[in-house]
């Protein structure tokens, strides 16, 4: 796809290893919805530019064969652009409409990792601010029979939902902590600053305690 005037001038802002989320969030803002923008940003196939194109698209035209190729396109990068991509487009576009939360409700099974992934880090995240949900013993259970044959990319998210499970429901509490003991999953790995360890046990102590649960 040729890029048009436009195309080009905002590439040559962002195609720097230098450039920030909040330089990309700021040219986001001053352009606002444009899809064709953000498909001729997206054929370039450099990351800025996909995360760019990311927050310009407009969400009513992601059906769900679009979404299949930007996810496409999205495996072809390497693993950090990756995992960054994926959960850019899932917080920036895929959450932000109902018909494409019906389909993440529908990819627990789907062959395609990074949509494994999109699903349980939903999970998670409807769960971080202490939303419990009815149906987290039943992905507790997958989580448990599942994990430790997962792809990484889909394993962490798994994490992260039992994570937030174990932190906010207190019945599921030992299970949890259970299971990072048994899959060691994150133990030892080192965090930033301010951070808090993914190793479950530690986890789910640390972010209960800061809520007195």
């Amino acid at each position: 796809m040729k890029l048009s005037t436009k195309g080009e001038n905002i590439l040559t802002q962002i195609n720097d290893k230098n450039t920030k989320l909040g330089d990309l969030r700021n040219i986001a803002k001053d352009i606002k919805n444009d899809h064709e923008l953000a498909m001729e940003l997206w054929w370039s196939k450099l990351f800025f530019a996909r995360q760019l194109a990311i927050l310009i698209m407009d969400k009513k035209l992601l059906s769900e064969e679009v979404i299949d190729k930007l996810i496409g396109d999205i495996d072809q990068h390497n693993e950090k652009e990756k995992l960054q991509l994926i959960d850019w487009l899932m917080a920036n576009q895929l959450t932000k409409d109902k018909r494409a939360i019906v389909l993440i409700e529908s990819w627990e099974n789907n062959p395609t990792a990074l949509k494994r992934r999109i699903f349980w880090y939903y999970q998670g995240r409807l769960r971080w601010t202490g939303r419990t949900q009815s149906n987290s013993g039943e992905l507790l259970t997958e989580i448990e029979k599942q994990i430790e044959n997962e792809e990484t990319e889909v394993q962490w998210a798994m994490n992260f939902t039992a994570g937030w499970i174990g932190v906010y429901e207190k019945k599921y509490r030992k299970r949890c902590i259970e299971l990072g003991e048994r899959t060691g999953l994150y133990k030892g790995k080192m965090v930033s600053k301010g951070c808090t360890p993914e190793y479950l046990p530690e986890f789910i102590t640390i972010e209960s305690n800061k809520r007195n649960l």
